[in-house]
């Protein structure tokens, strides 16, 4: 038998890999083959079209997983590989062809087993796709299959057309869905960079490119972290869009978002990316059920507490995450009573060593302080009070005084004038803080916009109680509005600063050590001067202040001996009711004798 015997030996296993080749090519071509098919009968489908419309995204996106393929040269375990790869196609095949019978019964004439039998045999389908799917993209994930081809669509430039656009980003999802590793490093990058860069893109994505929205949704948990990272920039761009944001939603972008955040694995490039999605996705309030029912608000306490100390933009956004989260009721009230939230924030509002995680903190808390009154009483009781006002102190500021240290002070004063002054609470603790010290030093500053917040403080304050102006005249404040009466050029400063003034002078106590200082009555009847046709609220206030003065001989005195009580004379004869009360309390007749007699000089 011989060399006869040797050549047969040799031809039996070539002839085994050929059959077994054409068997492939024959399972592939007839897999394909069902999927067209079905896809060109499902669009006379009129019952449950969205349904069908999920199930021709997903048979196009197997179609496209099929249609380019290749074994990797080399691979010794290629046959064994396409042995498994066969039975996908095999199942793919059957299932495609079980399908087609759903098309009839969706086309209106008769419904088999009625619609709600129809209903759930077209998601019993959807899941068996989307099993497929996944076991597709697994073969490629490991390297077993890669795609045949692999040529590189240019990027278009700027101003191309929507087509050009469109092909280019379908391109790019065809190489998320069925590239290799670094093929989809690559395309993850280039489409979040096109996102960036062209508005156009968005739109192409969410509206042209089947399952587009799905196909970044699954990549958000996807094991390499470049991937995930360029996925989720993508996503933050979406979610940017007014337009689409809502299309995220709806593809279930939520819940692989959180856990991002709630990842121990996670890089912080990505929870950063997760952070501002869900900034952006709960701008919309009804989305924030949906971030807290996903276990976010915990993910996001637990990012303050672990990087709460080197705060940067991953602290940041989760605060903004968490203030939006606070504008429901009922997820607020699980901040405060179960999620211990407020001893995080007021922690936060201390010991971050940036300004910008400080504010953040303290915006939070003043938005839960502002709630109702058990979310307020709960941020008092855990120190927020005597946290914001040592805020106010600037050599407690994590930086050297600057205009960014002043924005710690400006927020930590509104955040003390929602939690403790609107309405008027826990002032007792305010005033044992060293409050009222804080916000005379900060009258004098020359940060207007931190002066003004200081000046809306010692407003309110005038208003709660008897015993607290007493402590604001003790503490100097009557001197330091006269000043501010005097130097502000805005007319609403001026109006709270006359008001707050003529506040404390109505207290015996504060008219004594007022009149007590020439200097401050004579600048009052200066500022009365007839500088305006009419008075102004301000000037009203000052008149009110000047009324309270007279109540006393001392005050009466001080008036009368000053060079500028002109002014009075002038105001009562332009009628002026207050005026003319004044003059008739400093004696009427008499006062005008003097004034005649000062003129006559």
């Amino acid at each position: 038998m011989g060399e006869a015997g040797e050549e047969e030996s040799a031809a039996a296993p070539a002839e085994l890999s050929r059959q077994a080749e054409l068997d492939e090519q024959r399972c592939l071509a007839e897999a394909l083959d069902a999927i067209s098919s079905l896809v060109s009968a499902s669009l006379s489908a009129t019952l449950f079209p969205l349904k069908w419309q999920l199930i021709r995204d997903r048979l196009n996106r197997l179609h496209a997983g099929l249609a380019d393929i290749t074994v990797p040269e080399g691979d010794e375990n290629g046959e064994d590989r396409w042995e498994a790869f066969s039975n996908l196609l095999l199942d793919v095949a059957a299932a495609a062809r079980e399908a087609r019978e759903l098309v009839p019964r969706s086309q209106g004439r008769h419904y088999g087993g009625g619609k709600l039998r129809l209903r759930s045999d077209l998601d019993v389908l959807a899941a068996g796709l989307d099993a497929h799917v996944a076991r597709l993209d697994e073969v490629y994930a490991s390297g077993a299959l890669t795609r045949a081809r692999a040529l590189v669509v240019p990027r278009p430039g700027a101003g191309a057309t929507r087509d050009d656009v469109r092909f280019y980003v379908r391109d790019l999802f065809a190489r998320l869905r069925v590239g290799g590793a670094e093929m989809r490093r690559e395309a993850a990058a280039a489409l979040s960079e096109a996102l960036r860069d062209d508005e156009k893109c968005v739109s192409v994505v969410a509206s042209d490119v089947a399952d587009g929205v799905g196909v970044l949704v699954a990549l958000l948990e996807f094991p390499d972290a470049r991937v995930q990272e360029e996925a989720l920039e993508a996503v933050s761009v979406i979610a940017g869009s007014d337009a689409h944001r809502g299309d995220l939603v709806v593809g279930g972008a939520i819940a692989p978002v959180v856990r991002v955040l709630d990842s121990g694995a996670g890089s912080e490039a990505a929870k950063e990316s997760a952070a501002r999605v869900l900034c952006r996705l709960t701008e919309n309030s009804d989305n924030a059920w949906a971030v807290a029912a996903h276990g976010g608000v915990t993910a996001l306490l637990d990012l303050c507490t672990n990087h709460g100390a080197s705060g940067g933009e991953l602290v940041c956004a989760a605060c903004r995450v968490l203030r939006s989260l606070a504008g429901v009721d009922e997820i607020r009230k699980y901040m405060v009573a179960d999620a211990g939230a407020v001893p995080v924030l007021v922690s936060l509002s201390q010991r971050a060593t940036d300004d910008a995680a400080r504010i953040q903190a303290m915006e939070l808390l003043a938005a839960i302080g502002s709630g109702d009154s058990s979310a307020r009483e709960a941020v008092v009781q855990e120190g927020a009070v005597e946290s914001l006002v040592r805020a106010l102190d600037p050599s407690c500021q994590t930086q050297t005084p600057s205009s960014s240290s002043s924005k710690v002070r400006e927020v930590a004063l509104r955040a003390i004038d929602a939690i403790c002054l609107s309405p008027p609470t826990s002032t007792d603790r305010l005033l044992a803080a060293r409050f009222l010290d804080r916000v005379v030093s900060l009258l004098r500053n020359v940060d207007t916009t931190l002066q003004h917040c200081a000046l809306k403080a010692a407003h309110r304050l005038c208003q709660v109680s008897e015993e607290i102006k007493k402590a604001m005249g003790d503490a100097g404040f009557m001197p330091e509005l006269v000043s501010l009466l005097g130097a502000s050029k805005s007319p609403e400063a001026r109006e709270m600063a006359a008001e707050s003034l003529c506040a404390l002078v109505s207290v015996h106590r504060n008219r004594k050590r007022f009149v007590q200082d020439d200097r401050d009555v004579a600048r009052v009847l200066q500022m009365l001067g007839p500088d305006e046709e009419k008075p102004t609220p301000a000037k009203r206030f000052l008149l009110s202040t000047v009324m309270h003065l007279t109540d006393s001989s001392s005050g009466r005195r001080k008036i009368m001996s000053s060079e500028h009580v002109r002014n009075l004379e002038k105001l009562a004869e332009t009628d002026v009711p207050d005026a003319k009360r004044i003059v008739k309390r400093l004696g009427g007749s008499r006062l005008r004798s003097i004034f005649h007699g000062i003129w006559r000089l």
